[in-house]
């Protein structure tokens, strides 16, 4: 689900054929990820083809959107005048496959409300016409 809420500014990708299921994926409320059709492997980030067995039969499938804090930390330099400080950078394990990550931010958490192994699930930020998949703690959603 795509958040209302005025976002915070925050750079944002140049969207191209091998990214956008990944960036446009939150206008359905999918997170979409890359998955082999021959093996079943997810491949994140974008690879045209398999890293396991090479083939090039690779395409966006709508993953869970569910997962765990592999790990984080917590900012608390003012990089940015318009971003709050502090903010949770964690790097979300997808329950679908162990070794995929995302590197995101947690905006509906506190600092002190986040550990290592915490179930998660994602949301979107709409900013234009991409779709910031970010995290908060499983059975949060507003």
């Amino acid at each position: 689900m795509a958040t209302d809420v005025t976002p915070p500014p925050r750079p944002l990708p140049d969207i191209n054929p091998m990214n956008e299921y990944f960036w446009r994926g939150g206008k359905r409320g999918k997170l979409c990820i890359l998955r082999c059709g021959d093996c079943s492997l997810y491949i994140h980030p974008y690879a045209g083809r398999c890293p396991r067995c090479r083939s090039h039969q690779v395409a966006p499938e709508p993953v869970s959107g569910r997962g765990s804090v592999a790990g984080f930390t917590v900012n608390f330099q003012r990089w940015v005048a318009d971003v709050e400080v502090p903010y949770i950078i964690a790097l979300i394990e997808l329950q679908e496959q162990a070794d995929i990550r995302l590197l995101t931010n947690m905006p509906r958490c506190r600092p002190e409300e986040v550990e290592v192994g915490m179930p998660v699930q994602v949301y979107f930020e709409r900013q234009g016409d991409v779709y910031v998949p970010l995290f908060e703690r499983a059975g949060q959603s507003r």
